[in-house]
Parts: C-alpha cells; structure tokens; sequence
C-alpha cells in the first residue's frame, strides 16, 4: 500500500508587468488573484497549479516556502476583508488556536489558504530591499528572476517583508 505524497507550499510571486502578454497569460494570472507586480500566493503543488505556474513562468518566480516563511507572510501581511489584519480569533473561527498552528496548517496542506472564507487570497509585498539581484526579463536560472527558484524562495520573501 503506497502512502500519498504529502503537498508541498509553493508561494508564487509576480515579478513582471503584462503589457505585451497573451490573453492566455492574463486570463491565468488572474485566476491566480496576481493581479498587481509584488503580490504573492500560497498555493499546493497539485497538477492544475503546476501548469498554471508554466504558462506565466516568464511573469512571476515560485518556489516551495518554508514553515518559517510561511508564518511570516500569515503574521505581517494576512489579510481579511476590508483591509483588516489577520487576528487569533479569526484563526478560531476557522478551526485552529492561533496564527501560528493556521500557518502551520497551511504549510502542512491541512488548510487552503486561498480558500479560507473572508479573507484576501494574495499577500502585498514590498519591492525587494536592495532590489532584485538579477534581470527582471531572464530566468532564474540564467542569473535572472523569473520561473522556479526551489528554497531560494524563502531568501526573497524575507527581502520583500
């Protein structure tokens, strides 16, 4: 009997301005609620988010965040409705004691962060401090910023808090 595969916490970040994007392109980043540059989503490693994630490969970078990093982006920059901050006691209403076990949940794939009722499903980051290392326009493997990056994620969701 095989054990199913526990899903991996992708966040996903959009990096790039989509003026001479495909509507194809556009019609995804929008179903991924990336609408603006520097919004990022938590998101699980299923089959329909993986094939969203390579259509827009050359407008947002990705990669699997870690525990840590995904409290952090739950704690300072969780939103619900209207603009409010994510608080203890709309971590009871939706099952869990506190911010950090629904963080942890999220991380574990127990709960779906952009699911969860009333709240907003990106996380508004700033430009990263000291700015983005590489070319905007290449892939991260070339020495750009674009497409999977793995654990590098986690260094740049840190820059961009």
């Amino acid at each position: 009997m095989t054990e199913a595969k526990k899903p991996k916490c992708i966040c996903a970040i959009r990096v790039r301005g989509t003026v001479r994007a495909s509507l194809d392109v556009r019609n995804t980043l929008q179903m991924l609620h990336l609408t603006r540059n520097n919004h990022a989503i938590l998101i699980d490693d299923r089959p329909s988010f993986t094939g969203m994630l390579k259509t827009v490969r050359n407008f947002v970078t990705w990669g699997e965040a870690s525990k840590e990093s995904v409290g952090l982006l739950v704690k300072k920059k969780g939103k619900l409705g209207g603009n409010k901050k994510l608080t203890d006691e709309y971590s009871q209403t939706v099952g869990v004691k506190s911010l950090d076990e629904l963080a942890e949940a999220i991380f574990d794939g127990r709960i779906e962060y952009w699911n969860l009722p009333k709240i907003q499903p990106i996380f508004k980051l700033h430009p990263p401090s000291r700015g983005f290392k590489g070319k905007i326009k290449r892939s991260y493997g070339a020495g750009g910023e674009l497409g999977y990056r793995g654990e590098n994620i986690n260094d740049l969701i840190k820059r961009m808090l």
